[in-house]
Formats: structure tokens, sequence, C-alpha cells
């Protein structure tokens, strides 16, 4: 079976509990569509834990992407930032500082680890199950145009941005694009804290950080799991 969930932030109680709600076995694959870390405090114990599974494909959000560029600050390995002080500010405001204590808690190692695992994560994925063709990324596919190949876009495309939910985006009825970033309860008509599927789209960040729980979808037989 092939599953989908985002938006952990942290959240290594509610990551456990889909495993075992969902029984993956070695025989599955589970992508997850980024954001594992900010605004929890487990963010590195379920990139840790993901990476001894052969079977889970992390997909990059938005949040990875900034932490692991700050933090590789620590390295002398980040761009120059000429306000970076006002940089570490703003990840804090959005979640960050519970990310930064939880690194600079691990050893040289494991921090070492830590960020060599993040920069292997993927911009998007693919997958095809029967008729149809899911394309898996965390935001979507901004500024998105028919035809151009997805190798084309960039990882700012695929972590940042809000897709219209309210309207198709590939137009054709053999693809569906899976998202997260927008966790559902900010979306117009979405049922708060459960997968919302509108036109080609099926948004499934349920706000867990949020209290809403943890929602994963299996694209084989589209049951959806949740866990609180």
């Amino acid at each position: 079976m092939i599953y989908v969930m985002s938006d952990l932030h942290g959240r290594y109680d509610l990551y456990r509990k889909m495993l075992e709600r969902i029984k993956l076995s070695a025989d599955d694959t589970l992508y997850i569509l980024g954001d594992f870390v900010d605004r929890g405090s487990d963010g590195f114990k379920i990139i840790f834990d993901m990476s001894e599974r052969k079977n889970i494909v992390p997909i990059m959000g938005n949040h990875d992407l900034i932490a692991e560029t700050l933090l590789r600050s620590f390295f002398g390995e980040a761009i120059r930032d000429d306000d970076m002080e006002g940089s570490l500010q703003t990840w804090f405001m959005d979640g960050g500082g519970d990310t930064y204590t939880e690194f600079r808690a691990l050893s040289r190692d494991e921090q070492r680890l830590a960020l060599g695992l993040m920069d292997e994560f993927r911009n998007y994925a693919t997958v095809t199950v029967g008729d149809m063709r899911y394309i898996l990324c965390h935001a979507g596919i901004d500024g998105y145009v028919p035809g151009k190949p997805l190798a084309q876009y960039n990882i700012m495309n695929f972590a940042f941005g809000r897709e219209d939910y309210s309207r198709p985006k590939i137009g054709s009825s053999t693809v569906r694009l899976v998202t997260g970033h927008t966790p559902t309860v900010a979306i117009e008509g979405a049922e708060r804290g459960r997968i919302f599927r509108s036109h080609d789209h099926i948004a499934i960040d349920c706000g867990a950080v949020f209290g809403y729980g943890l929602g994963c979808l299996c694209l084989d037989t589209n049951e959806e799991f949740y866990v609180t």
C-alpha cells in the first residue's frame, strides 16, 4: 500500500501512533509531505526515526528548508545572511524556537547527521496507482504552467505559496495534486481536522500541531486514517 501524510511539526507521538494505526509494513511506502520541524519539540526525533525506515520518503517543506538553512550557520556552511539575527527572530516567531532548542541538545555528530538527512529530502514525488497519477509535494506548484515538466520547477515552487482549492489545478481527470502546508481548517468548505478533496486537489494537512489530529491517506484504497 502507498500512504501519504504531512505537517508533523515535531509531533513524534502522533507520527508513531499513525504508523501503528496504518500498520505500516516493509511492503508499504509512506510519503511524508514536509514540515517535520518547528512548532513542536521532536522534529529531529522524527527525522532520525524515519531515516531508519527504508520505506518512508520525506518531501521538503518550507519549515524544513528554513530550519536547515539557518542551522547550517552553526557549521559555518550557511549562505551569508546580512541580517542573521533578524532571520533567527523571524524563524523563532514562526515556531523555530523548539527546533533550535532540540538541535542544540544534539551532539555534534547528531547535528551533522540531521542536516545531512534534511539535505536529502525530495522536492516532490509522483506515484501512479491504477489509472491515477498523484503529484506529491508540500505546498503545491507555485507558478504552474500546463505542460511544463515538474523537474523544471524549484524547491520554492513546491514548498511555498498557497493553492486555490476552489478550482482545478492540473485540469486532468487522471491526475491529483496532493499537498500539505495549508491546514484544512483554513480551507473554505473543508471539515475541521479532516482530509479535503476538491476538483483535482487533495489537501492532507489536518492541523496536527494545532490540536486537530493527524490525517493519513491510502492512495490504493482512498481510505482515510486519523489519530489524535
